[in-house]
């Protein structure tokens, strides 16, 4: 009798210890919660970070049953807290974090092939992309990683399908795709109109669900600009079917949500955090299927910053100054508070001291302010800045202070990186400038090859940031007529393979003649030594392909940020003021003035007057001729009535042939047909 009771009470203490635990779990919603950054360019040091976000999904993972945390892209490569160790730290982050999937980015590419290898090695969760393959004469092999990840998910199964921006050839390295030969041993499925990129999406969402998928979200690194057509999430949404949702990336856009149809007229939910984990991503599948999205942001707790007297400190306007003591939560989907894993923090936090440590030492200052950005807006990347022009400068000063003879120094806009900077500068200060860890280099090219990478940078100028690739220069000047349609050639995968087919954008082009201390047109059949970075001259960075064929004078001389760094030592006192730039002092007519975010006129949109006219149509009606100058007020009056009447004449005529023509062209394509 005994022996059965101690039984009783044991299967009745097992009970009792299993009930409230059912209950518990009971207690959770079924509905599934995935967490997405996308493009957070090892900003590790922000009121969002890793340990933040780790808290998060704690918190909901006490919430609900199903908790994914993916990623976008771009997140090994982007400050010195990343290329310090070339992202490993990242990676060491990403994983105490706790992330379940993430797709590449084209910054992963960044320290090279065996550099990204390295990061997906490290990582203790797998990168997915449908659309990177191994390539063996130019025949296509075997996709580099697996498509999509399934998480079982009770009575769901959700696909997570992975996409990568074919960008990635000109927005990283190409030469990082090719072996020694210049072969391309990688591709990525894009394709002019889009349709190779398309099929393999399709082809990922078709095999997952024949797997068994019940839900499938795009994981994709894409975008939504304009010039990232037709490779944009949009655009590929648009030409699939069978996706619940896209989590996006590359174009640093925040989308907190954006319904597109998809090829059979289904909506799907687009959502994009931005960059720089300003904002972290909550997406919610309800059990009904229905989809929410909202992006997690943070609200600064303020309070009086007062002085050593308890007195509220005056700005020099005489208005209260406050300080940041912490922060709140921001969304409609999560109710939780600001804090911080522990784990997670002592990680983060050990590594910025460790490299804020290395890098912190001062290497001058400067009472300017030096800027890129217009609120959110890159600037450097389509028209001058004033931060642009100092590593132009710093190029340029680099080798002809190695006595070396360089004419030309150009910086491409995307690798300027900085936000605003004032006083001191350090090795640090340096690296948020210059992020990359590119080398300088030198090469002798020819006023054509300079005129088409002016053109090819200046592609997109004047209608956004989109451009990586806009040159900032030093010892040259130049003009971009922004009315003008871009018609520069490229190859499918967005590299340089011609020169524009209806005229040049970019015109009066002047390169500064150290002999007469003027400013020369540039020639183009002449030879100049042109001074920049190993990813525009070398490696067909932004699609550069055109100094194919330029001879190397000297080669990876200096890392970026060092180039710069040691610019500033050059400087009176290492103090980089508006107009004492050691370049100005040796070389009065190039003129240093960093006085101004937007820089000292180097580059000016302006329309090109200088050029012909396009001949006239044969259709058209002949030009008139010049008028002659009139004997007397009265006969002015009545040549000025002729020619309105001439024009007006003139203006019916060329009505009539396009009308004429249109017609023509109408019937021959329905002849076509």
């Amino acid at each position: 009798m005994r022996k059965k009771l101690s039984v009783f009470l044991a299967i009745l203490m097992l009970i009792s210890i299993m009930v409230p635990s059912a209950f518990a779990e009971e207690g959770k919603s079924d509905d599934i919660a995935i967490l997405y950054t996308n493009d957070v360019h090892t900003y590790v040091d922000q009121p969002l970070s890793y340990d933040v976000l780790k808290n998060i999904k704690s918190n909901l993972e006490e919430q609900y049953e199903h908790v994914l945390l993916v990623d976008g892209g771009d997140h090994a490569q982007g400050t010195a807290f990343g290329s310090m160790d070339k992202g490993e730290h990242i990676i060491q982050l990403m994983n105490a974090a706790g992330y379940d999937v993430a797709t590449l980015g084209n910054h992963e590419f960044d320290y090279g092939m065996e550099g990204c290898k390295n990061l997906i090695e490290w990582a203790e969760y797998p990168y997915i992309d449908c659309n990177f393959y191994e390539e063996k004469d130019g025949v296509r092999g075997e996709n580099v990683l697996d498509s999509y990840k399934i998480f079982d998910f009770g009575d769901e199964k959700v696909a997570i399908v992975g996409v990568l921006t074919p960008e990635s050839f000109t927005k990283s390295t190409p030469a990082y795709f090719q072996d020694e030969n210049g072969n391309y041993i990688y591709g990525i499925s894009g394709g002019k109109d889009g349709a190779a990129l398309y099929a393999d999406v399709q082809k990922a969402i078709d095999d997952a669900k024949a797997e068994g998928a019940t839900i499938v979200i795009g994981l994709g690194h894409m975008g939504v600009d304009p010039s990232s057509e037709p490779w944009t999430s949009t655009s590929t949404i648009k030409n699939v079917s069978g996706l619940d949702a896209f989590i996006d990336g590359h174009s640093h856009t925040e989308v907190e949500s954006q319904t597109v149809e998809d090829k059979d007229g289904n909506p799907v939910i687009l959502t994009q955090t931005g960059s720089y984990m300003d904002n972290i991503g909550l997406m919610l599948i309800h059990e009904d299927g229905t989809i929410e999205t909202d992006l997690i942001t943070t609200e600064p707790i303020t309070e009086p910053d007062l002085d050593e007297n308890g007195e509220v400190k005056k700005d020099k306007h005489g208005n209260d100054m406050t300080k940041v003591v912490g922060y709140n939560l921001v969304s409609d989907l999560y109710n939780g508070e600001y804090a911080a894993d522990e784990e997670v923090k002592a990680l983060k936090d050990s590594w910025i001291d460790e490299v804020q440590g290395e890098l912190g030492t001062v290497v001058g200052s400067t009472p300017l302010t030096f800027d890129n950005f217009d609120g959110e807006t890159r600037l450097v990347r389509s028209q001058e800045t004033n931060t642009g022009d100092f590593c132009a400068d710093a190029l340029y000063y680099t080798f002809d202070n190695m006595d070396l003879d360089v004419d030309v120094a150009v910086m491409n806009g995307g690798g300027v990186r900085n936000k605003a900077i004032t006083g001191d500068i350090s090795y640090l200060t340096c690296k948020s400038i210059h992020t990359f860890g590119n080398v300088a280099c030198l090469q002798t090219v020819t006023g054509q090859q300079i005129l088409d990478a002016l053109e090819w940078g200046a592609r997109v100028a004047g209608t956004g940031e989109e451009c990586g690739g806009f040159l900032q220069v030093s010892g040259l000047t130049y003009q971009i007529d922004p009315e003008k349609p871009d018609t520069t050639q490229k190859d499918e995968k967005g590299v340089w393979v011609g020169a524009p087919t209806d005229g040049y954008r970019v015109h009066d082009v002047k390169v500064y003649n150290k002999e007469t201390d003027g400013w020369d047109d540039l020639d183009l059949n002449a030879e100049y030594n042109l001074a920049g970075y190993n990813y525009t001259l070398r490696d067909l960075g932004d699609g550069f392909n055109m100094f194919d064929g330029a001879v190397n004078v000297l080669d990876y001389v200096m890392e970026d940020y060092m180039v710069l760094a040691n610019y500033i030592q050059a400087f009176p006192d290492g103090v980089v003021d508006a107009a004492n730039s050691p370049l100005t002092a040796k070389y009065p007519g190039l003129t240093s003035d960093y006085s101004t975010v937007n820089g000292s006129g180097r580059i000016v949109m302006a329309a090109n007057t200088a050029e012909e006219p396009a001949e006239p149509a044969e259709s058209a009606a002949p030009a008139p001729a010049e008028p002659t100058e009139p004997a007397a007020e009265e006969s002015s009056s009545n040549t000025g009535v002729i020619i309105a009447i001439v024009i007006v004449i003139l203006a019916v005529c060329v009505v009539v042939a396009v009308v004429v023509k249109k017609k023509k062209a109408g019937k021959t394509d329905e002849n076509e047909k």
